[in-house]
């Protein structure tokens, strides 16, 4: 066994590189054709999107489907991307929707040049596209033959946002989800079911439509169909976790099939997200299912009302877009786990798995990779925070002494960190830091009771849990309390700023990514996802405009003191550029240290590989100078 080299913590040499992590892969979305023969998935190439195939028994390389047009849907935040059926993908791209078959060939538009569109979804038959469609801030279900012959057509209206349309097998019933500002997904939806007409010359109408589930304190999430028809399976949080529900069609009675204390949906932030499918029997469902961040397969038996955990390696321990094959029970998955990069993965119910795609070449040995643990820990009130902690990590290298911390924060706030590869924190525990990714209370992961706290106390819980949980470690003589970082991004970027100027002093630097400085701009400027999200959070405006300024960074920007680097995206149309300039205007008046980037056509989040490599520098660079030199 070598022995390792001393070398100061932050100081380390790594085999992840800037250049590495910005070459690397990212996967969004994974389907099967409908007859089980073809997989097909998203990936994401430095801002491009691009379609890839592969046959599901042949050991062909996969191929890709598109070049010159990039693959995104731009429906709220994405997602929903493409769909497929009967050899053909349908996906959108320029805010159309095109159609190409997987055989090869170009792609052909079936929907005209105007507004956003998402979630194209094929009728059984092969004869309609049934799709989320937004323009000028008017949201609707429309519909268009699948060969774009007709103009599109309003199918379903009257509600703010749509999302998660599915097809009855018949072909006649239709299910979708939706609900009205100032909810959000998570909040309250709609579980609605609608039956079609077909027209003599022209596309079907909603000819009726009934309500099955949900409300406004009542978050509903993916119907889905069973392939017999008999059923409509979807998840509801009405007991306090997002639980599996089965509908029957015929007698009109529903049973609730999970009831471990563990999320089996999750807060639908963009279009097209499945956690279950059925088997190709019908007597199956396959669900994943979220303990405390790590995320597992499990199968429920419709017969015998049991569930089991399906055994997939342990090194897989986050598991997202479930797609179950039509054929024979293969179940296509985007996995990781905190030492495995994103793959491509098909599992069976036994728990074998073959791998068809890498994010990365996996060059980089595991050993050079933090596994995350979970914890958690008291609050300021005593109450419980959790989080996941990932220690220093590197084959060459050790030091003396305690570690320094960043301790990272989520965007949303109503998201989570879960067990999956984290690649920014892997950057930095094999350069000799510690990291914490805070699910402070507000995130999602641990039951609707614990991500309604931050009702009204955004910037107060995400700031104190943050807090309490560095020094949680410093206490328990994990890391250095004197070189503790905390970074964030969005809605982790005004916990960022906030933490620097309720606590100044506590961290020795923070790093900003595109967060919220003004509350008030934030609720006139973002996009119609999120304009009344604030309303929960904070409170509608003009009431709570003195609870609006009391949580606006800008207005406290003076109590700042410590070093900070701000990142910001030039085209931000969630939390814009205004944001970040005005904070770091405050910082050059006063003379803090502190550094401003911005990347030229980067948005809410970084796309291009050459701003992942910039990015990763800038903030090695930083750190090294304000907190291991300093």
């Amino acid at each position: 066994m070598n022995k390792k080299e001393q070398r100061q913590y932050g100081l380390w040499d790594s085999l992840i590189t800037p250049k590495s992590l910005a070459q690397g892969l990212r996967f969004s979305d994974v389907l099967w054709d409908s007859d089980g023969e073809r997989l097909v998935w998203l990936e994401l190439r430095s801002g491009q999107g691009v379609l890839v195939t592969a046959a599901a028994n042949s050991i062909d390389a996969p191929r890709d489907l598109n070049s010159d047009l990039s693959v995104r849907a731009r429906v709220g935040y994405g997602g929903g991307d493409f769909g497929v059926g009967r050899g053909t993908v349908f996906f959108s791209s320029g805010g159309r929707i095109y159609r190409q078959t997987l055989a090869g060939g170009a792609p052909h538009p079936i929907t005209p040049a105007f507004g956003d569109a998402a979630s194209p979804m094929l009728s059984p038959d092969g004869r309609w596209l049934l799709f989320v469609h937004t323009y000028e801030r008017h949201d609707v279900l429309s519909i268009v033959d699948s060969e774009g012959k007709f103009w599109p057509q309003k199918l379903v209206q009257g509600d703010d946002f749509y999302m998660q349309p599915a097809w009855h097998p018949n072909g006649q019933r239709l299910a979708w989800i939706a609900w009205n500002h100032p909810q959000m997904p998570w909040d309250g939806t709609l579980l609605q079911m609608g039956v079609l007409r077909e027209e003599e010359d022209g596309l079907p109408i909603l000819e009726a439509k009934e309500l099955v589930a949900g409300g406004d304190n009542i978050s509903i999430f993916q119907p889905l169909f069973s392939p017999d028809g008999r059923y409509l399976a979807y998840a509801s949080d009405e007991t306090g976790w997002w639980q599996l529900y089965l509908y029957d069609l015929e007698h009109y009675q529903r049973r609730q099939l999970t009831d471990a204390p563990a999320d089996h949906g999750r807060p639908a932030w963009v279009q097209g997200m499945r956690t279950f499918g059925f088997s190709a029997d019908g007597q199956r469902i396959y669900y994943l299912r979220n303990d405390a961040g790590f995320i597992r397969l499990w199968q429920y038996d419709l017969a015998s009302s049991q569930s089991e955990q399906i055994p997939l390696p342990e090194i897989y321990t986050d598991l997202t877009q479930i797609a179950v094959s039509p054929r024979d029970d293969r179940i296509a998955l985007l996995a990781s786990g905190g030492r495995v990069p994103p793959r491509v993965l098909c599992a069976a119910p036994t728990g074998a798995t073959r791998l068809y795609r890498r994010a990365t070449t996996e060059s980089v040995p595991t050993a050079e990779y933090a596994a995350p643990e979970a914890i958690s820990w008291p609050g300021k009130d005593g109450g419980t925070v959790y989080g996941l902690y990932y220690p220093p990590a590197n084959s060459r290298f050790s030091s003396t002494g305690k570690p320094p911390l960043i301790v990272s924060v989520h965007g949303g706030p109503t998201s989570q960190m879960t067990a999956r590869f984290n690649e920014r924190a892997e950057f930095f525990t094999s350069r000799g830091y510690a990291v914490l990714e805070v699910n402070y209370r507000g995130s999602t992961g641990y039951g609707r009771a614990y991500w309604k706290m931050l009702e009204g106390n955004w910037g107060l819980y995400d700031v104190d849990d943050s807090v309490t949980g560095a020094r949680y470690l410093v206490e328990s003589g994990r890391v250095d309390g004197d070189k503790l970082v905390i970074m964030g991004g969005s809605a982790g970027g005004f916990t960022v700023l906030k933490a620097l100027e309720d606590y100044p002093g506590f961290f020795k630097a923070g790093v900003c990514l595109y967060g919220v400085s003004n509350q008030f701009l934030l609720a006139m400027e973002t996009h119609k996802f999120e304009e009344h999200y604030n309303d929960t959070l904070l409170g509608p405006l003009p009431e709570a405009a003195s609870l609006y300024h009391d949580r606006s960074p800008l207005f406290f920007a003076d109590k700042i003191q410590d070093p900070i680097a701000v990142f910001q995206g030039e085209i931000d149309r969630v939390v814009p550029k205004a944001q970040s300039d005005s904070i770091v205007a405050s910082l050059q008046r006063r003379g803090i240290p502190h550094e401003y980037h911005v990347y030229a056509g980067e948005g809410h989040g970084w796309r291009k590989s050459e701003t992942v490599e910039a990015f990763y520098r800038s903030v090695e660079a930083f750190l090294r100078q304000h907190v291991i030199f300093a």
